[in-house]
C-alpha cells in the first residue's frame, strides 16, 4: 500500500480541527440563550420603634449582644433589619408620637440607611380594633370637615418629613382598622362608604406629597381571611383606594405554626382577590419565649418570601426594643438588661 505523505496528514488534521471549531462557534451563535432567572426583591425586615425616644428620655439604655451600649436603631440594623415603622398621633399628651417626635426618629433612621413606614392612627392616642377615637380637635366636626382634617394632617406630617429629607417608602392610613376608623363617622360596620371616603382622603394626601409612596390599609388578625374579605370587599365596593394590604399577627407559643399557615393562606387569597401585595406590619410574642419567637419569625419571613411575584413585601416586629415591662408591655424582644434576645436573629 502506498504511504501517504506526512504533510498531507498534517493538512487533513488541521482542516478537521478548523471545521470543528467553526461548527461549534456557529452552533453557539444560533443556540437560544437560557432565560434569566427572576430576581427576587429583598423584603423589608423591620421594627416599629415608636416608643424609642420616650424610653431614651427616661434614661433607658440599649446594648448589643456583647453588652456594649449602642444606639438602638444601629443595634437593630446590625441584626439584619432594614426598615423602621413610626406611629403618628395628632395632638398627643407629652408630644410623644406627635409630628416633631416622628420627624426626629425618622431622620435618625434615614441617616442609618433604613427605609421608613409611617403609621397614621388619626387619634390623639391608641387606635386599634377596640378603639378608634377621634382627635379632640376633630370631635365636633361634620363629615366633610373631618375628611379635610384627615387630608391636611396626613399632608402636613409627610411634608414636614420631606422638608427634613425623609420620604417614607410606605404610609398606613389608619391603624388596625378592623371596623373602620374615626368612630362613629367612619365605623365600617355602620357606614362602609364613610370609611372608604376617609381612606381615600388619606390616600390622596399621601400621593400629593409623593406619588411613589405606597399606601397601606392595615387590619389585625392576619390569620382571619373572612375579616379581610369583609373589609377589603367593602372598600372595593365603595371606591376605596390602597396599594398594599397590611396585617398584624400575634400568635401564642402553642399555636404560632397553625397561625402562620393560616396567615399564608390569607395572604395568597387577598393577593389573588385584590391584586395587591401584602405587608406584615406587626408581629410579637412574649419576650421570655425567645427561642420559640425566633422560630415563629423565621418561618413567617420564609412564608412571606415564598409569595409569588414578589408580592410578599416584608415583616415588622412591634416595639422589639421595649424591655423590663415598659408601660406594661411584655411582647418585646430585648431582655431585662436591655440586650436583644435570640428572637431577633431570625431577621438576619
Amino acid at each position: 500500500m502506498k504511504s501517504i505523505p506526512f504533510r498531507v496528514i498534517i493538512s487533513s488534521l488541521l482542516f478537521s480541527f478548523l471545521f470543528l471549531v467553526l461548527s461549534s462557534s456557529s452552533c453557539k451563535k444560533t443556540k437560544e440563550p437560557y432565560p434569566e432567572p427572576p430576581i427576587a426583591s429583598p423584603i423589608a425586615k423591620g421594627a416599629d420603634i415608636s416608643w424609642l425616644t420616650e424610653m431614651e428620655s427616661t434614661g433607658r439604655k440599649f446594648y448589643n449582644s456583647s453588652g456594649t451600649e449602642q444606639d438602638c436603631i444601629q443595634i437593630l440594623k446590625n441584626l439584619g433589619m432594614n426598615a423602621v415603622r413610626l406611629r403618628v398621633w395628632v395632638n398627643p399628651a407629652g408630644g410623644w408620637n406627635g409630628a416633631a417626635d416622628v420627624v426626629a426618629k425618622a431622620v435618625r433612621a434615614k441617616n442609618l440607611g433604613m427605609k421608613i413606614m409611617i403609621d397614621f392612627h388619626y387619634s390623639d392616642s391608641w387606635a386599634d380594633p377596640g378603639q378608634q377615637t377621634k382627635p379632640a380637635a376633630w370631635a365636633s366636626q361634620d363629615f366633610a370637615t373631618l375628611k379635610n382634617s384627615v387630608y391636611n394632617h396626613t399632608y402636613d406630617v409627610l411634608t414636614s418629613l420631606k422638608n427634613n429629607g425623609v420620604t417614607p417608602e410606605w404610609v398606613q392610613v389608619g391603624n388596625e382598622t378592623n371596623d373602620g376608623m374615626l368612630w362613629p363617622d367612619g365605623k365600617a360596620s355602620t357606614n362602609m362608604a364613610n370609611f372608604a371616603a376617609l381612606v381615600n382622603k388619606g390616600y390622596d394626601a399621601v400621593k400629593a406629597v409623593d406619588a411613589n409612596i405606597k399606601v397601606i390599609v392595615h387590619i389585625s388578625n392576619g390569620h382571619d381571611n373572612s375579616l379581610f374579605r369583609w373589609i377589603f370587599d367593602g372598600l372595593k365596593n365603595n371606591g376605596g383606594k390602597w396599594d398594599v394590604i397590611g396585617m398584624s399577627l400575634y400568635p401564642e407559643v402553642s399555636n404560632w405554626s397553625t397561625m402562620n399557615s393560616q396567615c399564608l393562606s390569607n395572604i395568597n387569597d387577598v393577593i389573588a382577590r385584590y391584586d395587591k401585595p401584602v405587608m406584615i406590619t406587626e408581629v410579637g410574642m412574649s419576650w421570655d419565649q425567645a427561642s420559640v419567637c425566633q422560630s415563629f419569625i423565621a418561618d413567617l419571613i420564609n412564608k412571606v418570601k415564598s409569595v409569588a411575584n414578589n408580592k410578599g413585601l416584608g415583616v415588622f416586629y412591634w416595639e422589639p426594643q421595649s424591655y423590663n415591662s415598659w408601660k406594661g408591655y411584655t411582647k418585646g424582644a430585648f431582655d431585662n438588661s436591655g440586650k436583644p434576645t435570640v428572637a431577633l436573629s431570625a431577621f438576619n
